[in-house]
């Protein structure tokens, strides 16, 4: 997915900031006094985001090296919520509304920017492309577009894939899966790598409370996680029904995941519950890249194995949904070119400052993940990571649609998939009465 990644290229011709003042006497005279530049003013920019101990690493990095080559730009760096990036952004909302000036901040997702960007508090990025002689399209992966306007820059991309404890894959054996794998296939991997009995026992998968595992089919292999690209729900989909059963199988009958009251009722830890080795496998994301070679905080010694996320049914599209992290501007800001300044280099940046891979088109992702893992092969099967990585699947074109109410549309499918599980309601019964509530939410959304 990253084959079109070209250049190591680092930077990028930025607006000439210098001022010329010319320095006179006190009073006029004939004899004409020589121009002194004025040294450039020194700014100070606030960066907002959720960096808990470990990333605060990274950004300590960032700005050491932006700093160095712009020494008249200061960057005071404030994790709101550490670890946390949706309670961050509501303690953003809370400084943005009491008049705060808020210059660059970090989001999780898109549509953070675009329910920002409909509440005029961000600004939109446009003008500052074309000072910097600079085409969005042509830099970055995804670009988030609100009524025809360029909103936040795309620092990173996230995207799926399954983590496999590949010696309880070697114990079983089964192979690596390969791109096409179906989700029927994965059920079965699932019950063959189940084994023990009580606290010993070693599930196959684990299923975490997100929406991303009430139904990856749609959350991974749809452009849009919610919504079809004529702006309607997507919880009519086929696949939300296939998907619910397999799910009540595994767990009902095969009894190859732990049950899903367990999971919301004890609060679990996805990475515990993989690298404990309570499960053998795990969707997750390439944020896990980095997190698989730390055991210092993730103790585990089996290797671990990745494939790609499993499609539906044999033949179906493996192309993948590209999520990412987005930097924006603050409407309030009044250093906006530094802002840019800063936001561009983050996104840009290739050096060793640099923990997830970039969503920057013309940066190679393929030398910074062996980098990464440089010194823990061990504990990695690096040829189905690189392969799951950069061969196997592509990005799926970024979706049309920009939606406000994300989160809104989640929530109906945590509690649509809660009453499936829990209640034992039929996934049709459900999958109507998820359609009719996102339905209620866009009328609302589109007066």
């Amino acid at each position: 997915m990253f084959k079109k990644k070209a250049t190591l290229a680092l930077s990028t011709a930025f607006l000439a900031m210098s001022l010329l003042s010319a320095c006179t006497g006190g009073s006029e005279s004939s004899s004409s006094k020589s121009e002194k530049p004025k040294e450039e003013e020194k700014v100070t920019i606030k960066y907002y985001n959720w960096d808990n101990e470990v990333m605060q690493a990274s950004t300590a990095k960032y700005i050491e090296q932006f700093e160095k080559e712009n020494p008249n730009i200061n960057v005071e760096h404030v994790p709101l919520v550490p670890g946390n990036s949706l309670e961050s952004l509501k303690k953003l909302d809370v400084l943005t509304a009491s008049g705060e000036e808020i210059d660059v901040f970090m989001t999780p997702a898109i549509d953070h920017i675009y329910q920002r960007a409909a509440q005029g508090v961000i600004a939109p990025l446009d003008d500052l492309y074309k000072e910097n002689k600079l085409k969005p399209e042509e830099e970055y992966l995804v670009n988030p577009i609100y009524k025809g306007k360029n909103y936040g820059i795309l620092t990173n991309i996230t995207t799926n894939f399954v983590l496999l404890n590949k010696d309880a894959l070697d114990e079983a054996g089964l192979e690596v899966p390969k791109a096409g794998w179906t989700w029927d296939e994965f059920s079965e991997y699932a019950k063959k790598l189940t084994k023990g009995e009580g606290t010993e026992k070693q599930y196959g998968a684990y299923f975490h409370n997100w929406g991303l595992y009430a139904n990856p089919i749609a959350q991974v292999h749809l452009k849009h996680p919610f919504m079809t690209e004529d702006g309607k729900t997507n919880f009519k989909d086929p696949s939300y029904e296939y998907f619910f059963n397999l799910r009540r199988q595994m767990e009902k009958t095969d009894k190859s995941i732990k049950p899903y009251a367990d999971v919301i009722g004890a609060k679990l830890n996805y990475r515990t519950e993989f690298f404990n080795g309570d499960a053998a496998m795990l969707l997750s994301g390439t944020w896990m890249i980095g997190e698989t070679g730390n055991v210092q905080n993730n103790p585990h010694d089996f290797k671990t194995a990745f494939a790609p996320v499993p499609v539906m049914k044999k033949g179906d599209k493996t192309d993948i949904f590209t999520g990412g992290h987005y930097l924006a501007i603050g409407e309030s800001s009044k250093n906006k070119e530094a802002a840019f300044k800063f936001a561009r280099f983050v996104s840009t940046n290739l050096t060793d400052a640099r923990t997830e891979v970039p969503g920057w088109k013309n940066g190679e992702a393929q030398p910074l993940v062996k980098k990464w893992i440089e010194g823990k092969e061990e504990l990695y099967d690096v040829d189905s990571l690189m392969y799951t990585l950069f061969d196997s699947q592509e990005a799926l074109p970024a979706s049309d649609v920009s939606i406000t109410y994300a989160a809104q549309l989640d929530k109906i499918l945590g509690d649509g998939f809660s009453q499936f599980i829990l209640e034992d309601k039929s996934a049709k019964e459900v999958q109507q009465w998820m359609a009719d509530e996102a339905n209620k939410v866009i009328k609302e959304n589109t007066k």
